[in-house]
């Protein structure tokens, strides 16, 4: 599913949301509140596959530090080269002092 199709009022609403949180605090309690506990750990598994892609680590290595399936850390990885660019934006972000040129 494309994020046009989702793409709503709603949806809308979400990143409006997001967009407001400041403090670490207010997005883990934002989180908390929005989502279930394996939701979170989901996303949190994903984010940390896409740090480790971005510094080059191997799918094998992923696995063992994440426990997530090779399709997914696939996944992730098509999304960091051909997606919309949302983990590259916010990865670049957080690891801007970083020497390695992306």
């Amino acid at each position: 599913m494309g994020i046009e199709k989702i793409a709503n009022e709603d949806f809308k609403l979400l990143c409006k949301a997001l967009l407001t949180l400041k403090t670490e605090d207010d997005c883990i309690n934002l989180l908390e509140d929005l989502c279930s506990v394996s939701e979170i750990c989901e996303m949190s598994r994903r984010m940390r596959a896409a740090e480790m892609l971005y510094h080059d680590h191997q799918y094998a290595d992923i696995v063992k530090a994440t426990g997530l399936s090779t399709a997914t850390i696939s996944r992730v990885s098509r999304c960091l080269r051909y997606g919309s660019d949302g983990y590259q934006k916010v990865l670049e972000t957080l690891f801007k002092d970083d020497d390695k040129a992306h």
